[in-house]
């Protein structure tokens, strides 16, 4: 009998603790569900990108001192909350998650020490160009209803504020230093230029009023129109007016000669810290810097192979000029041929994807050029498609001069920016059902750019780079992403100026000088993201060659691409531990 009690009590007790493991796990459950929706709420714009329309009427100002002591609070309080969940009471996947925001809080409450935020605008990640893309009709801001139209215009108006704010934040850069180098402050002014043409045919922000949806009537039309007339003449055009003025002439004066952040008060702390964000590691800046120059000596010695195959006589950098001014190389007169370029590559290697990927996203895809406001200072990029897969993915192609673009990388560019690069990974990562909604937009640069770089050493694998000069430009972009490592570390830490940085760019690849300038311009005005691609690009490799060796005869590249890509976007420490664990269970 007593057998019996003591066994009773012991699967009560047995019972009681299986329920809390339960309770615990839907209280972390709601904690992430809260998280997500919080942030969104705080950030609304967010939402837009997701095809969430709850807040498509508002756009808070990000610069503001209430905004920011909200946002402060908001991360304080979620790095708190997470606390109360002790990881024992947590699955793997549970933990994972946990260790994921604790990461997110931590990096965004350490970020908000510095003053970046006194150089809101640049030529290539201010918020000004985000709100180009969403005006023009073509972004994830929808034109679809009458009430699609009408909530642009209220979050018109929170734009306006956040402008005026923008001068506001870049006065106190001038007292504190933390300003833009002169030479970022010459590509911003077109920007800005193109924005106070009064022709409204041309403006920018009066594109949606110039292609109303059919089946809006005509008293709809005439009003929504004036609408729109009033707010660029009135709102937009002033606004930005202002702002040039502002950054031509007073903020100009100011503008620094140095190109690196050290020059900054705390810019080497900062620049520590948007090292350990951008690439998930603790590397110092002579670590990365280092392992780039022995990249670039690697890489150099592949190239010089292809020259010899293609029967080249000369040096290195004479090839490279070479390539770069090779007619056969420039064959296109028209953009849209460009376009259709890409989607040939798609046709040529889709068949061979199924060989190496099990799992595929079903969100749409497309190609299309960059558009004209930005497409000067732009690089090639990849915008991702809606949660809901509503929205494409697209792909954007810079083309500002057809007849000069070169089409020797195209193959690699293509794996990159879209099959199997970003438009897979981001898109599985959005699909996958089993993920927290706050991870399924998570992005880190080291883990997504480093898988992108990844997927250019798979291109004869999927049937491509039997041309040469398409494998040469394969490995012209990992130069390129090799070079960013000395560079950028060169600029922010040891002192180089924007000359040497172009110049050992020229140097060492067959990028043209416009090409490289505005690299080493984007690298200027965001220090350390340049460093993620090779860094992640490395990780994976080493990680799928350690499994190769681990399985021998049976390793499966479908399993490993499907576990590196299960769990979406993670710091690399965290991919690391999940590739170990999964030739550990293996091997059992």
């Amino acid at each position: 009998m007593k057998k019996i009690i003591v066994l009773f009590i012991s699967l009560l007790i047995t019972s009681c603790q299986s329920e809390n493991t339960k309770t615990t796990a839907s209280e972390f459950k709601s904690l992430l569900e809260d998280y997500y929706q919080e942030n969104l709420k705080l950030y609304r714009i967010k939402g837009t990108f997701q095809g969430d329309t709850r807040y498509n009427d508002t756009l808070p100002n990000f610069l503001s001192p209430e905004f920011q002591t909200k946002e402060k609070a908001f991360y304080a309080y979620y790095l708190n909350a997470l606390d109360r969940f002790d990881d024992s009471s947590l699955n793997e996947e549970d933990q994972l998650s946990k260790n994921i925001l604790k990461w997110e809080c931590e990096t965004a409450l350490k970020g908000m020490e510095f003053p970046k935020d006194q150089m809101p605008i640049d030529q290539m990640w201010g918020f000004q160009l985000t709100m180009g893309q969403l005006a023009s009709g073509q972004g994830a801001q929808p034109f679809k209803t009458v009430q699609d139209y009408k909530n642009w215009l209220v979050r018109i108006a929170g734009y306006i504020e956040w402008l005026d704010s923008a001068q506001d934040k870049m006065k106190e850069g001038m007292q504190s230093g933390w300003v833009l180098p002169k030479s970022l402050v010459v590509k911003v002014l077109p920007q800005l230029e193109l924005m106070t043409t009064t022709d409204l045919e041309k403006h920018l922000f009066y594109q949606p009023a110039l292609n109303f949806p059919s089946d809006f009537d005509e008293k709809t039309q005439a009003d929504l129109s004036e609408a729109y007339q009033k707010m660029v003449l009135n709102a937009i055009v002033p606004a930005y007016e202002k702002l040039h003025d502002f950054m031509a002439n007073e903020y100009d004066q100011f503008a620094r000669e140095s190109s690196g952040f050290n020059d900054l008060k705390r810019g080497e702390e900062y620049y520590q810290h948007a090292i350990k964000r951008y690439t998930t590691t603790t590397m110092t800046a002579d670590e990365i810097h280092e392992l780039g120059l022995n990249e670039v000596a690697r890489i150099k010695g592949e190239m010089k192979q292809v020259m010899k195959e293609v029967g080249f006589e000369g040096d290195l950098k004479a090839f490279f000029e070479y390539v770069r001014n090779k007619k056969e190389l420039m064959p296109f007169t028209d953009a849209d041929e460009v376009i259709a370029n890409f989607y040939s590559i798609q046709e040529k290697m889709l068949p061979q994807v199924n060989k190496l990927f099990g799992v595929q996203p079903k969100t749409p895809f497309e190609v299309r050029r960059t558009e004209a406001f930005r497409e000067a200072s732009a690089s090639a990029e990849y915008n991702p498609g809606s949660l809901d897969g509503t929205r494409p993915g697209i792909f954007y192609v810079p083309i500002p001069e057809v007849t000069r673009y070169n089409m020797y990388s195209d193959e690699d560019l293509f794996l990159h920016e879209a099959i199997p690069g970003h438009h897979f990974q981001i898109s599985l990562q959005q699909e996958n059902t089993t993920l927290p909604s706050f991870r399924k937009d998570l992005w880190y640069s080291a883990y997504g750019e480093g898988w992108a770089l990844y997927t250019e050493s798979l291109g004869k694998e999927l049937g491509l780079y039997d041309d040469p000069y398409q494998y040469f430009g394969m490995l012209g972009a990992e130069m390129h992403r090799a070079i960013r490592l000395v560079v950028d570390t060169g600029l922010h830490a040891k002192g180089w100026t924007r000359e040497q940085a172009i110049q050992y760019s020229l140097d060492n690849e067959a990028e043209s000088e416009a090409s490289i300038i505005s690299e080493i311009e984007r690298y200027m005005a965001n220090p350390a993201q340049a460093l993620s691609y090779k860094i992640g690009q490395l990780k994976i490799l080493e990680l799928r060659a350690k499994a190769e060796a681990a399985f021998g005869a049976t390793f499966d590249i479908k399993e490993f691409h499907k576990i590196v890509l299960e769990s979406g976007c993670i710091p690399l420490d965290y991919l690391e531990e999940k590739i170990d664990k999964w030739i550990q269970n293996s091997s059992k």
